[in-house]
């Protein structure tokens, strides 16, 4: 099926350099093995971390999780935890790791264009006396994300640059912003489900059961 649209497909990584060059030896020498005291202060400072994971036959997710800067828990130089808040149940991150552990994390700071990755093994822990260090709201996770850290490198600036994402003048007027409750009820329309039962689903969700 892709190929009968894409036509013209790049086939090896020799193709694809002779294209567009390779690495300098700054990039080539970037990545640590570790969590330093750079990278731990760097995460310490995040409000938000992407989460990449695949299942075992390769199927792909990109999750955010998000909280109040310090929600990811450094363990030591190897090991960091992302609380498991409460979400929409599907599962899709957690379930991913059971069956294929590998995963990738791209940590960013409001108003930095650099953001920190980390790429490695997860598992889904339940260690209280590590959760606890979670505790938000007077309520503890019943669930977090462990990272046995691999690899952890600066990526740089240039998507967020082109993107302006940090530059509110670049931002789009509110009005002219996507209605996530009419896009629900078009993806749902078969359950019969209004615009407006979403829209107030949504809002005591995002009210009541953040935590």
């Amino acid at each position: 099926m892709t190929e009968q649209v894409f036509q013209d497909m790049v086939a090896s990584e020799e193709e694809l350099r002779a294209l567009c060059g390779f690495p300098s030896e700054l990039v080539n020498n970037k990545a640590i093995t570790s969590i330093d005291r750079h990278c731990r202060d760097f995460i310490f400072r995040t409000p938000l971390v992407f989460v990449a994971t695949s299942d075992s036959a390769g199927y792909c997710d990109v999750s955010p999780r998000g909280d109040l800067p310090g929600f990811v828990t450094v363990i030591d130089e190897q090991h960091l935890v992302i609380p498991e808040r409460p979400g929409n149940r599907r599962f899709d991150t957690l379930r991913n790791i059971l069956d294929n552990p590998r995963i990738g994390l791209i940590f960013i700071i409001p108003g930095l264009e650099e953001t920190l990755r980390i790429n490695g093994q997860a598992v889904i822990i339940k260690d209280q006396d590590i959760l606890k260090q979670s505790e938000s709201f007077g309520k503890i996770p019943v669930l977090g994300i462990g990272v046995k850290v691999e690899e952890c490198f600066i990526h740089c600036a240039k998507a967020f640059k082109r993107s302006r994402l940090w530059d509110a003048a670049s931002w789009p007027p509110a009005q002219e912003l996507p209605v996530p409750a009419v896009i629900l009820a078009e993806h749902t329309k078969k359950l019969g489900v209004s615009v407006e039962q979403i829209a107030l689903g949504l809002k005591e969700s995002y009210e009541k059961r953040l935590y």
